[in-house]
């Protein structure tokens, strides 16, 4: 029995599930809105609202966390780039530098005044071709 046991395994080890959610997270956050399946999605639900729930603290401790959520690695600049970085030239950040971005700046603000519930599942009806398991949108609400 299952009682109590609120994660979806989804067929993976930890530290690959680790992986999945982290690059679908920032994924939505990029994109504000993906296609998966069903179970990825509400899995990915909790996870979505937890980051905003740090944005909206917006701290340093929180930015942090975030981080470590989203396994995010930062390249290395050279110095030029540092300084271009400085004068406000983000050309050289790789994508991960800009979800964060993105998830303090805009998402954060966006939601501020909302107390949960920050996505949407729409399922879509359709059924995947591989697999047949039941595709689902997640989305952030526009608010």
């Amino acid at each position: 029995m299952r009682h109590r046991k609120k994660t979806f395994k989804l067929g993976r080890n930890s530290g690959h599930r680790r992986g999945l959610m982290a690059n679908m997270l920032k994924s939505l956050i990029e994109h504000e809105r993906i296609v998966t399946s069903e179970t990825k999605a509400k899995l990915l639900r909790s996870y979505a609202d937890k980051m905003v729930t740090l944005a909206k603290k917006n701290s340093l401790a929180s930015r942090r966390q975030a981080i470590g959520e989203l396994m995010i690695r930062f390249n290395t600049l050279t110095p030029k780039e540092a300084r271009a970085a400085k004068a406000g030239d983000t050309s050289a950040y790789n994508g991960d530098r800009k979800v964060v971005r993105k998830l303090f700046a805009e998402l954060g603000p966006r939601f501020a005044q909302r107390n949960g519930g920050y996505t949407r599942l729409v399922k879509t009806g359709a059924l995947r071709r591989g697999d047949n398991s039941a595709k689902c949108i997640i989305e952030y609400l526009p608010e």
